[in-house]
């Protein structure tokens, strides 16, 4: 079974979460990516979040919230996306770039419009109190 290693970053405001769109996309995600060759966690977070959302995340206020899997969306079945999840402050104003067409803020019941990886998530935070 083949998985797709992607870095996230959980922002929770007022009980909603931050989401982006891709250009060419219909659903909403968390935002990050993929790992690129040799980096860790923390630098995919660091890359990924200024390439997509423009704003640099503080990395002494990084933390591990969990690790999810789901089918991949678009892609075969049977094969997976493995999400971790890391929550973090950050410097500067949120704007979209990149291939990012659209940042959101979502509730748990925007679930129709977001990724299955995603609807896990969702309810991993609803169920600890932090999504409206």
């Amino acid at each position: 079974m083949k998985e797709v290693d992607k870095i996230a970053f959980i922002k929770i405001k007022n009980g909603q979460i931050l989401s982006t769109k891709s250009k060419g996309k219909s659903k909403y995600y968390i935002p990050g990516g993929k790992r690129e060759f040799g980096e860790i966690d923390e630098q995919t977070l660091v890359r990924e979040i200024l390439e997509e959302l423009s704003v640099k995340i503080k990395t002494n206020t990084i933390e591990y919230v969990g690790t999810f899997k789901a089918q991949s969306d678009g892609a075969k079945e049977g094969v997976l996306v493995k999400m971790t999840c890391y929550k973090a402050e950050y410097v500067g104003i949120l704007k979209a770039s990149s291939e990012i067409e659209e940042i959101k803020w979502l509730n748990y019941k925007d679930l129709e419009i977001v990724s299955e990886v995603d609807k896990i998530i969702f309810g991993f935070l609803k169920e600890n109190g932090e999504l409206n």
